[in-house]
């Protein structure tokens, strides 16, 4: 097994509140990693701190062996780490096709003179990101969507736009924070089985999801946070029948 991310001890504050406690974890570059527990476990969080937008307070997160722990967003994404967010950040007004192209912004080739000039360059670069941009609408099975306005897409479509945004950048590793929140029974499956194909072309997952149902059916590990600290981690069904977890997370209602 190849560890694409590494994180040792990964602890964060806000005031006296630990909402990460000393997380340690691997996920392998073949993985379709679950990260599931209560509200407030700490998910969102670990993900922040992975992707730039929260700097931890302690310990270290490693990409590829390097050390990305405070990193800026910009740089984590630019060095091959695209993420989703809960609340799905969509440009209302613009087409599909464009809200999918500002995904591929870090991987523009043209400089600044070609695109003040409309050169050679830039037409290309521009060719290039068109056609890379409806092919990752047909991946996701929104090709025939391009030229509708992104805010007139129903919510399952616009999920599935967002992962189109990210997949224009080829990134290395994708997290998506609860993909399937908000979404029907017809467009759960949609996206599990967008998300099974990323997966099965070679790109790393990890992913935060509240439907333990979906997890169980297409991660290949799953760890499992409460109160910021990780409380289990393996296999979905060894998950599953874990009785810390069972208490913490399955077993009983938390208000």
């Amino acid at each position: 097994m190849t560890a694409v991310l590494e994180i040792e001890h990964l602890t964060l504050r806000f005031g006296g509140v630990n909402a990460l406690n000393d997380l340690s974890l691997q996920i392998d570059q073949k993985a379709l990693h679950a990260v599931i527990g209560p509200n407030g476990a700490g998910k969102t969080s670990f993900f922040n701190c992975l992707t730039g937008y929260y700097r931890p307070t302690s310990g270290v997160a490693r990409f590829q062996g390097s050390d990305i722990t405070g990193l800026g967003a910009a740089k984590v994404a630019a060095l091959g780490i695209r993420r989703t967010f809960q609340n799905i950040r969509v440009f209302p007004k613009m087409s599909v096709l464009e809200n999918v192209l500002a995904g591929g912004h870090l991987r523009a080739t043209a400089n600044l003179l070609s695109i003040t000039v409309g050169g050679p360059g830039f037409r290309q670069s521009e060719r290039e990101l068109h056609k890379e941009a409806m092919a990752s609408l047909e991946f996701v099975g929104l090709a025939d969507q391009f030229n509708n306005l992104a805010g007139d897409l129903p919510y399952g479509m616009r999920k599935r736009m967002e992962l189109a945004r990210v997949l224009i950048a080829n990134p290395i590793v994708v997290l998506l924070d609860e993909p399937a929140a908000g979404v029907s029974s017809v467009e759960r499956e949609e996206l599990s089985r967008v998300i099974r194909r990323i997966h099965d072309n070679g790109t790393c997952v990890v992913m935060i999801e509240h439907d333990v149902d979906l997890v169980m059916e297409i991660a290949t590990e799953v760890t499992v946070l409460d109160h910021g600290r990780i409380i289990a981690s393996g296999l979905p069904e060894e998950v599953r029948n874990d009785a810390e977890v069972i208490r913490a997370y399955m077993g009983r209602d938390r208000k």
